[in-house]
């Protein structure tokens, strides 16, 4: 089992990924062999949020020049997380037929890295 800190890398902070955090959409580059379900597990180990969906992205690297030499940046691959901003309660029937309510006790933001809404 990968731990969440060999799946998400480090945040990506740009001024359209520090709009997003509005909707609760938090932009990631994450490892490439990474799936999106490991992606949610890492999120919510790490962060203790409800992730909601993951979209992933496989970024190729760049062409680049040094003197008459040329090649390429590493590829990556990128992942935006969306939150879940309101976690509404559980409820569900005990064995009695008695209905429980369980309060989940989840955040609504990833304040860590420096996002902020």
């Amino acid at each position: 089992m990968k731990h969440p800190h060999d799946i998400i890398l480090k945040p990506i902070i740009t001024e359209k990924s520090m709009s997003e955090t509005a909707y609760g959409k938090y932009t990631f580059v994450v490892a490439k062999g990474s799936t999106k379900l490991e992606i949610a597990q890492a999120c919510e180990a790490l962060f203790d949020v409800k992730v909601v969906r993951v979209n992933t992205m496989n970024m190729a690297g760049k062409k680049r020049r040094m003197g008459k030499t040329s090649g390429r940046t590493a590829s990556w691959k990128k992942a935006i997380v969306t939150i879940d901003l309101d976690p509404a309660p559980v409820t569900y029937e005990t064995k009695g037929g008695k209905t429980e309510t369980a309060t989940k006790k989840y955040k609504t933001e990833i304040a860590e890295f420096g996002f902020g809404q």
